[in-house]
């Protein structure tokens, strides 16, 4: 007797997923819980806060929680280390020029789960340190894929970024219009992100609350405020503009 013919689900290589919930060390507050099931319905979603607010814990948090879950099979993670994405200037191979830059995202992964089993997946490259200059021309396919400071992704890295996504992955871009450090800073690509909640699979949330110490809240208004009045008009009609300062990793900002 001939045997029923097969459909393609039959062979397919179906994930084992994890059912039970994943015991994290730090809880989500109600707010990053409601933008987590934002994240978790769309296949890209763009994270908007102020400094402290929480943006790549929660995001961390997501990728750590379906991959541990099996719902994916890899988390990258990336960054652009400078503004120009100039890392030739720094000694040591690639991973030891990233690290001061990663430094954060290592502290977020420990923070949630522990040391010595993170440091096993990154051993394995199951969790992945990819610099924003090596991304082009890869495709990451079940994977969760987290990109921190995005405020500092141009447009046509944004554009060469958003490309990669491949089939049964998510990705989530955390970034604070208020810290962009390129030197034009509309050549940032991030608050472009903020146009596309109308595309199907795409989200926009934003991070209210503040983490850190409550000075820190205050005092980032006021340097929003001074930003904001870059050019003051006197009373005799004279244009007077701040000085654009250099910082120390290079870039220049307006005060």
């Amino acid at each position: 007797m001939p045997s029923k013919h097969h459909t393609d689900d039959v062979y397919k290589n179906k994930k084992r997923v994890r059912k039970n919930n994943i015991k994290f060390k730090v809880s989500l507050n109600e707010e990053q819980k409601i933008a987590k099931d934002c994240i978790l319905e769309n296949a890209i979603t763009s994270i908007q806060g102020r400094a402290g607010s929480g943006k790549t814990f929660l995001a961390v948090q997501v990728a750590l929680d379906m991959f541990f879950k099996k719902e994916v099979d890899k988390i990258i993670v990336t960054r652009p280390a400078v503004s120009d994405e100039s890392l030739g200037f720094l000694p040591g191979d690639i991973k030891e020029k990233m690290d001061p830059w990663l430094a954060p995202i290592y502290h977020n992964l420990y923070m949630l789960y522990g040391k010595e089993k993170i440091d096993k997946h990154l051993e394995a490259e199951d969790i992945e340190i990819v610099p924003l200059a090596f991304v082009r021309g890869r495709t990451f396919v079940d994977s969760f894929i987290v990109v921190d400071e995005a405020q500092n992704v141009t447009h046509t890295q944004m554009e060469a970024l958003l490309g990669r996504l491949g089939k049964g992955s998510k990705m989530a871009i955390c970034g604070d219009k208020a810290q962009v450090d390129l030197r034009n800073k509309r050549d940032s690509g991030f608050e472009f992100l903020s146009t596309l909640g109308d595309l199907k699979g795409f989200g926009n949330v934003e991070l209210l609350k503040n983490h850190r110490h409550s000075i820190v809240k205050d005092l980032l208004v006021r340097y929003e405020e001074k930003r904001e009045l870059k050019v003051v008009k006197k009373s005799d009609s004279t244009t007077y503009e701040f000085p654009l300062t250099k910082n120390w990793w290079g870039g220049y900002q307006a005060f």
